[in-house]
C-alpha cells in the first residue's frame, strides 16, 4: 500500500513541484479609471466585446466614463463612432480631454435602425470603438452586437437606462452609473471574474 505524507512534508521535500500565478497582465483597454481597472478581471474594457452602460437618464455623465478610452482610441487609425446619440458631444470639453476629433465619426439614426447601424459599424472592421443609445433591445439583439463586436475586434458600449437591470444580459460587462450623490459604477456582471460587493467611487464628478 502507498505511503500517505502530508502534503507539507512533500513540498518541503521538493519532491512536488509548486507552482507560482503568473501575473496578470496590463488590460489591453483600460478604461482610463485606476480604481475601476483594479476591480475588473481584464483590467479594463473587455476586448472586442459589448459592455452595456446602464443609466438613470440620458446625460448624467455617462460620456465622462468614457471619455479617457475615447481620447486614447482616437490616436490610433480606426474611427470612433457614436450612433444617434442624444446630445452632440462638445467639440471643446472632448478636444481637452484629449480625443482626436478627426477620428470621431456620428451616425444619424432612427430609433429603428440603432441596433442595425451599431452592428454593421462592429462588422466593418474599420472601427475601434462604436457607441449607441438603442431605446429598445432585446438579449437577442443584445447578443448580435457581443458577436458583431467580437468578429471587429471592436469596443461596444451599449448606454440603456438602468429598468433593464433585471433582465439578462450576453454582454461581457454590465456597470451601473450613479451620479448622485457622488459619481460611482456598481459592476453588475462582469465575464470571467467576481463581481464586487461594493461601487466604485469616481475621483471626479461626471457631468
Amino acid at each position: 500500500m502507498a505511503t500517505v505524507m502530508p502534503l507539507s512534508n512533500l513540498l518541503d521535500a521538493r519532491r512536488v513541484w509548486r507552482g507560482r500565478a503568473e501575473p496578470l497582465p496590463a488590460g489591453e483597454q483600460p478604461t482610463g479609471w485606476a480604481a475601476l481597472d483594479a476591480v475588473l478581471p481584464s483590467g479594463g474594457w473587455p476586448a472586442a466585446a459589448l459592455s452595456e452602460i446602464l443609466l438613470p437618464l440620458d446625460g448624467v455623465g455617462e460620456l465622462q466614463l468614457v471619455l479617457p478610452t475615447l481620447a486614447r482610441l482616437s490616436q490610433g487609425a480606426r474611427a470612433v463612432v457614436l450612433v444617434a446619440p442624444p446630445y452632440l458631444p462638445c467639440v471643446a470639453g472632448w478636444r481637452q480631454h484629449g480625443v482626436d476629433m478627426r477620428r470621431i465619426e456620428i451616425v444619424s439614426a432612427t430609433e429603428a435602425d440603432v441596433l442595425w447601424a451599431t452592428e454593421q459599424c462592429l462588422r466593418s472592421g474599420s472601427c475601434a470603438a462604436v457607441l449607441a443609445w438603442p431605446r429598445q433591445a432585446d438579449d437577442r439583439a443584445l447578443r448580435r452586437l457581443q458577436v458583431a463586436a467580437d468578429g471587429g475586434r471592436a469596443l461596444a458600449f451599449a448606454f440603456r437606462d438602468r429598468r433593464h437591470l433585471s433582465n439578462a444580459s450576453p454582454a461581457a460587462l454590465r456597470l451601473e452609473l450613479e451620479a448622485r450623490p457622488q459619481a460611482r459604477v456598481w459592476v453588475r456582471k462582469c465575464r470571467g471574474g467576481a463581481v464586487p460587493a461594493q461601487p466604485v467611487a469616481l475621483p471626479r464628478a461626471l457631468h
